[in-house]
């Protein structure tokens, strides 16, 4: 299934997003979250490439979860390091395997690089990516990164909204956000990208707080504003893990109720490999919409 088609639905699509563990019982122990969480009903979930592992490691995960799990499965291909010849013979890969969505992505350089530089023969953007796999013809439903706050190299927002521009029109279908945790900064976002003529899906996602520190270094890399009073909240829970699990979830649901409400086409869960939190948020938002039926 190409994940666009479920944007024709009158339902908002949930999706999932996990990274290749390090280990062979890290992926026993994921293949069991999915396996649990495939009981809400998620549209998808989507697997990310980390610099650690190759693509291979993200195309076979991938696979698993489409193949053995049941779960409709996108696979996140970078290219920062790679070259055309190389991007094609990945993309080959992931056709063979069955996997009909792909997300493309530049790609964060080495750790021992200070900066991007473009391979040889390489690519610069992730819309050249998008280009090279529309024009290979590869029949893949694309996805595309989108920053309510902007890409953090990105000089301004009307800069990085005419990148946007660009990667959309070399052939995006659909647009999940980095994490945010100001519905503001979503609605704003889309506003923008509507005026200059995006129409497609934009997925907004979100990243529930689990770990105080954690967060506060994942949003310092990202770009993402934690609001002063959720700041605020989570720095009474600071070394009471389970506390600052509570004030996530609490502030997640209700950013998650107020988007579904504001129109957002779906939630685009950025999951950490762990399922408790994402869990319950997803329940709670399912009895919202189903009057508290299990999900068909």
């Amino acid at each position: 299934m190409r994940i666009r088609d479920l944007f024709s639905r009158s339902r908002p699509v949930f999706s999932f997003e996990f990274f290749p563990p390090k280990t062979d019982e890290g992926e026993r122990k994921l293949i069991e979250t999915v396996q649990r969480l495939k009981e809400l009903g998620p549209s998808f979930v989507s697997v990310t490439k980390t610099g650690g592992k190759p693509a291979e490691a993200t195309i076979e995960l991938t696979a698993r979860l489409k193949h053995e799990v049941g779960v409709e499965a996108m696979a996140h291909m970078t290219c920062a390091t790679a070259g055309r010849v190389e991007m094609s013979r990945i993309f080959e890969l992931v056709r063979d395997a069955g996997i009909e969505n792909v997300l493309p992505l530049r790609g964060d350089p080495p750790a021992d690089q200070p900066g991007f530089v473009r391979p040889p023969d390489g690519f610069g953007h992730a819309s050249e990516l998008v280009q090279f796999i529309r024009e290979r013809g590869f029949s893949f439903c694309l996805a595309g990164a989108a920053y309510p706050e902007k890409h953090p190299e990105a000089p301004s927002l009307e800069a990085d909204l005419r990148n946007l521009q660009i990667k959309v029109a070399a052939g995006v279908d659909f647009l999940i956000t980095q994490m945010f945790y100001r519905n503001a900064d979503y609605f704003a976002f889309v506003e923008r990208a509507r005026a200059v003529g995006i129409t497609i899906p934009i997925v907004a996602g979100i990243m529930p707080i689990t770990n105080v520190a954690q967060i506060e270094r994942i949003a310092a890399l990202s770009g993402a504003t934690i609001p002063a009073d959720l700041q605020a909240d989570l720095d009474r829970t600071r070394g009471d893990e389970g506390a600052a699990r509570e004030v996530g979830i609490a502030h997640a649901t209700t950013q998650c109720r107020e988007l579904l409400a504001g129109g957002a086409p779906g939630i685009h869960f950025y999951t950490l490999n762990q399922s408790p939190a994402t869990s319950a948020i997803l329940r709670q938002l399912r009895r919202d919409h189903t009057g508290g039926r299990p999900p068909s």
